[in-house]
């Protein structure tokens, strides 16, 4: 590998339905999550802009559940997410 260079992590293939949630668990989208990895994911969802930098991912509605994420880029309706501590 070249110096510089940073491996990106596996990210297996998912289409599975997700909900992003906003505000302490009081908003809550649904998202479909297109490919996961243990750092991030990419998630598609209807309106993308209104996201705020950080949120919450979820395999289901309950906003007890989920993982801290940050989003780090987006584009069209696809967003890319990094998980945080």
């Amino acid at each position: 590998m070249a110096l510089g260079t940073k491996k990106r992590e596996s990210r297996k293939s998912l289409h599975q339905s997700g909900w992003i949630t906003l505000d302490g668990g009081f908003a809550a989208r649904p998202c479909v999550v297109q490919d996961l990895s243990t750092t991030g994911a990419k998630v598609t969802i209807d309106d993308p802009n209104t996201l705020p930098a950080k949120l919450k991912l979820a395999f289901s509605r309950d906003a007890r559940t989920g993982r801290n994420c940050e989003v780090v880029w987006r584009r069209g309706k696809s967003v890319g997410i990094k998980f945080v501590r």
